[in-house]
């Protein structure tokens, strides 16, 4: 992962009110084993994180300068360290008019991974722990928290400059149940939601219950293809990469590798080619299974609850809308 530029910023603030104090680095990190560790693993945790969501830039302005800046460094009309300190300046400003908001340490590096340039940016801290000294003393120790990663976000750059239609090459992590506490950071980067990944997720998964249904598929077979749809997507969101509908659908049926894609399009779900896939969403995406004396029955879990109802006082099992092959077979036996 070649690290072009790299700086960290201190924005000195408590969530009281205070001014926030800026405590700014005059020049860039120097390339260390340290640093790449440092980033590999803000990596991994950004990946890790749930509740992300995709978008693009506002339009440049006053309120939103940010792309602008970073446009103007890109074009080689300013370098790291002034770019760094501009856009640093804003999130000092910014965060001054968040009351709730708390300071940190701001870290900004551009790097390459691939093909691909990105840039990541976090507000940073730090948590208590201990240490053994080599004195053998235990004293206490200061260390990057990244499990407490609230506000962050990643630019795709290459994306951005090389596909003007794009509308997902900025994440962002978002407050969590609906908190705007982190709306200040999310202006800070000056982007909008353009891609809902819970949405396109919830979407796919209704897609492949009705493929498996129109497929007819025996339940081993089915389960196979549940778990290679999730096995991909769940991979695809560790890496920070989207899912591809014509790369899951070889993956799904590798004899009829468009299948499912053409199944997606002919039906009309309204699917982008490609999307972030939701984690929280997959995790909840698991067949149930039962089979005893001449009965089987098998539904995807998020059904629990809309199509399907348990009711476990009654030991009944309620299913509401029938597949129409199954109400087909019914209506004839009562002929």
């Amino acid at each position: 992962m070649p690290i072009r530029h790299c700086i960290v910023h201190l924005i000195d603030k408590k969530p009281d009110g205070s001014p926030a104090v800026l405590h700014a680095r005059d020049s860039e990190l120097a390339t260390s084993q340290a640093m790449e560790n440092l980033l590999a693993d803000l990596n991994e945790s950004y990946n890790a994180k749930q509740g992300k969501a995709w978008g693009l830039f506002h339009e440049e302005s006053g309120a939103y300068p940010f792309s602008g800046w970073l446009k103007a460094y890109l074009d080689g009309e300013q370098d790291f360290t002034a770019f760094s300190r501009q856009a640093v300046e804003h999130l000092q400003k910014l965060m001054e008019e968040s009351n709730l908001s708390t300071g940190g340490h701001v870290l900004l590096a551009h790097y390459q991974q691939g093909m691909t340039d990105y840039l990541s940016i976090a507000l940073l801290h730090h948590s208590e722990g201990v240490a053994v000294t080599d004195a053998l003393d235990v004293a206490p120790a200061k260390h990057l928290d990244l499990g407490q990663l609230h506000l962050a976000a990643r630019i795709n750059i290459s994306e951005w400059q090389n596909n003007k239609q794009s509308k997902q090459y900025i994440s962002f992590i978002k407050g969590k149940n609906g908190k705007k506490v982190s709306d200040y950071f999310r202006d800070f980067i000056g982007c909008q939601e353009g891609v809902d990944g819970p949405g396109e997720t919830r979407t796919l998964l209704k897609a492949f219950s009705d493929f498996v249904e129109s497929e007819d598929l025996p339940e081993e077979q089915a389960r196979e293809k549940t778990k290679t749809l999730v096995g991909y997507a769940t991979s695809q969101a560790k890496l920070g990469e989207p899912i591809t509908l014509d790369e899951l659908s070889g993956l799904i049926d590798e004899e009829r590798p468009k299948a499912f894609y053409e199944h997606i399009r002919n039906k009309d779900y309204g699917m982008a080619p490609e999307f972030p896939a939701d984690k929280r969403t997959l995790s909840q995406f698991q067949r149930f299974t039962g089979r005893a004396e001449g009965l089987s029955i098998s539904f995807e879990a998020h059904l629990l609850g809309s199509k399907v109802e348990y009711d476990e006082g009654r030991d009944m099992l309620i299913i509401r809308q029938l597949p129409t092959q199954l109400k087909d077979q019914l209506k004839r036996r009562q002929d």
